[in-house]
């Protein structure tokens, strides 16, 4: 009995299994020919031979191979699935607030508890942080077109200051700065030698805002002109030791915080990043299908490229779909060297 060809290729697929990969739901089934079933890759089952197991593009495919669907991961449930959170984005979308979980869970057919585990999982996010990402998003936008900040709590939807504030100070940033280059917040900073050359480190008092290689003071005045620049200092050093230290051997930095923030659907990608374990790599396909929007390559390749903290968000995880290594912000070598020490052979 012969599969059907899939996209990710019989090899990486079978890693997918192995690695029981989430990020791979959707994009085949997994016959097993000894017992007659498939699976989604990321069934809990034990694992079958590999001589036994076959590919198919979809549960239709399986099924007319003669296979039926696994009881244990119901995998022709995906389909449902990714409609419900489809719809559910939609409806977070079209609010005036944030909707309470049983709403959303009640307009999707799901029980509170499971949805909000289905959510997550597709997108990386609970259903009222994703809620909370679109605002800061809108908030975003909307301060860096405004006059004042006042003109903007109006022009975001806000009924008043109190609320526009409460959300804001999710921004890290005070709200003034995403309109005047950094205005208002104070970034310590420093250029530190490394074994991957020198690195410079930027930290508001939330945590690291940037991090990033053959880069100086002259480049993170450029992307914050109007911040109060503080180069060293005693309250910095902790916070750059760890830095350092995370860098020398990657794959260690999940304790130190950042203070980063893009639209909603970047700090998706970067947290989708942040979920590979070190040593393992992705696709831009992988991340994509991992938030929940599996069309949306390119995009999640331009977050990718957009991730301000290098290491600390790991997109030198990210590879190509053949398996070659791929771009990187700061060129191949840091990039290899960094898989390396991960334990990938990159």
């Amino acid at each position: 009995m012969a599969g059907t060809p899939i996209t990710p290729g019989d090899d990486t697929a079978w890693n997918a299994v192995l690695t029981r990969d989430r990020s791979f739901d959707g994009r085949f089934v997994t016959g097993v020919l000894s017992t007659g079933i498939y699976c989604r890759p990321s069934c809990a089952a034990r694992h079958p031979r590999r001589d036994n197991v076959r590919f198919f593009a979809d549960g239709m495919a399986a099924r007319a191979a003669g296979l039926r669907a696994c009881l244990r991961c119901r995998p022709d449930d995906l389909a449902r699935d990714e409609t419900a959170i489809l719809e559910a984005i939609a409806l977070i979308r079209d609010a005036q607030g944030l909707p309470a979980l049983a709403d959303l869970a009640a307009a999707t057919g799901y029980s509170a508890a499971h949805f909000q585990r289905l959510f997550v999982r597709h997108t990386g996010l609970s259903p009222a942080a994703y809620a909370r990402a679109l605002r800061a998003e809108r908030m975003a936008e909307t301060l860096s077109g405004a006059n004042s900040v006042t003109e903007a709590i109006y022009d975001a939807g806000f009924s008043g200051p109190s609320r526009f504030y409460a959300d804001a100070d999710r921004l890290g940033m005070a709200p003034s700065a995403w309109i005047d280059g950094g205005r208002g917040a104070v970034i310590r900073w420093a250029v530190v030698p490394t074994s991957l050359g020198p690195m410079l480190v930027a930290a508001t008092d939330k945590g690291v805002c940037r991090l990033s290689f053959a880069e100086d003071g002259a480049a993170l005045a450029a992307r914050f002109p109007n911040a109060v620049l503080v180069e060293g200092g005693g309250e910095f050093a902790d916070l750059l030791g760890q830095v350092i230290a995370a860098v020398e051997t990657p794959g260690t930095s999940d304790h130190i915080p950042i203070d980063v923030r893009g639209t909603a659907f970047q700090e998706a990608v970067w947290r989708g990043l942040r979920a590979i374990p070190a040593g393992e790599t992705r696709s831009y396909g992988d991340i994509a299908a991992a938030i929940g929007h599996p069309g949306a390559v390119r995009a999640a390749g331009s977050a990718n490229g957009a991730n301000p903290v290098a290491v600390l968000i790991p997109c030198h995880r990210v590879i190509r779909s053949d398996g070659s290594l791929g771009g990187y912000a700061y060129g191949p070598a840091i990039k290899r060297e960094l898989l390396a020490r991960e334990g990938h052979g990159a």
